[in-house]
């Protein structure tokens, strides 16, 4: 080979590395299926937790300690407040019931209010640091978990507000934190401070098992696709997103994620970890059948939480924002090169 030809070659080999290395991948921060598409100004400077939405109306319920805010999902706008709580945490919806269930940590209690109009029905007692909130549709129960407790509470979803009390608590022998139902009859709840999750029966309202989040640890956020029978739970420390089987418990994969995970959720293929150290982590699973991290989105310090709108596909994530400027709510849509 000529010094010629050896030099072009080298040079031709040097141009493709380049060329390579320049193509933007979907691990790449900024690039990807997902983008920041909307920052909704709401104000406020109370804290907050668990957002939920209502996909049907487009309304977002965002707890803000003493009250809860109804905004417009398209907008931002501030569409009623639900006052007459002292540390509220989540929201469940019934649509099927016309109501609403806010869990209340300080007041140990849980609110009920009218869907339509906003209005504080009653309150049910639940027990100190009621958290993390849903609807299991099998049971037509709604299930709030009690940190300091180490309890899980149903509530029947027609339950009078104004005189009814919620079932017996189910006792989880450790600390949870959040909660996911595959709607037929199975209730999943991390464990915190046992790197566990636990697996409750809703027909007998007992835990009939208890898995291990390893490789994560500190599990915190906890979703779920109920087609192909997954869980996704967001780990703290280690810092992962574990992939789980909603059957067995099997660990089929284990992910890198953000600092201070607070959330997680699946839509449309796509498995979400919101952190507070600003990234949004975004997994899919590859043709392979085991999930991988396609992006890593930019978002806002202190943007821990977040829920999902299943008929647009938007992700909603509450943010505070550096004084004076208001508290917001990120909306992350499909990118339009998807």
């Amino acid at each position: 080979m000529s010094t010629f030809t050896r030099a072009c070659l080298n040079t031709s080999i040097v141009v493709a590395i380049t060329l390579l290395s320049a193509r933007p991948t979907f691990a790449d921060k900024g690039t990807g299926p997902f983008r920041v598409s909307q920052t909704m100004a709401v104000g406020g400077d109370e804290s907050w937790d668990y957002v939920a939405v209502d996909a049907d109306r487009k309304l977002l319920y965002l707890p803000r300690s003493s009250h809860t805010m109804v905004i417009d999902a398209t907008n931002g706008k501030i569409v009623s407040d639900i006052p007459g709580q002292k540390h509220n945490h989540g929201v469940a919806l019934v649509p099927s019931a016309g109501r609403g269930f806010i869990s209340d940590g300080s007041d140990a209690a849980v609110v009920v209010f009218d869907l339509k109009t906003s209005a504080v029905l009653g309150k049910i007692k639940a027990e100190e640091d009621a958290d993390g909130i849903i609807y299991d549709p099998a049971s037509r129960k709604v299930f709030v978990v009690c940190g300091d407790a180490s309890v899980a509470i149903p509530i029947p979803a027609d339950v009078d507000p104004a005189s009814g009390k919620a079932d017996a608590p189910i006792q989880l022998g450790g600390k949870p934190e959040y909660l996911a139902s595959d709607g037929q009859g199975k209730l999943y709840i991390d464990l915190v401070d046992k790197d566990q999750v636990a697996v409750v029966d809703t027909k007998t309202m007992q835990v009939v098992d208890k898995w291990s989040t390893r490789p994560g640890g500190k599990p915190v956020g906890l979703s779920i696709d109920p087609k192909q029978r997954r869980l996704f739970v967001g780990c703290r420390n280690p810092q992962k997103l574990i992939v789980m089987s909603a059957d067995d418990g099997k660990v089929i994969g284990d992910l890198p994620i953000g600092a201070g995970c607070d959330g997680t959720q699946f839509d449309n293929g796509y498995a979400f970890a919101s952190c507070r150290d600003a990234s949004l982590t975004v997994a899919h699973e590859n043709s392979s059948g085991k999930f991988e991290v396609v992006q890593t989105l930019k978002t806002r310090d202190g943007a821990k939480t977040l829920c999902v709108d299943p008929t647009t596909h938007s992700v909603f994530l509450p943010a505070p924002s550096p004084k004076p400027n208001p508290f917001v709510v990120l909306v992350v849509t499909p990118s339009s090169d998807r």
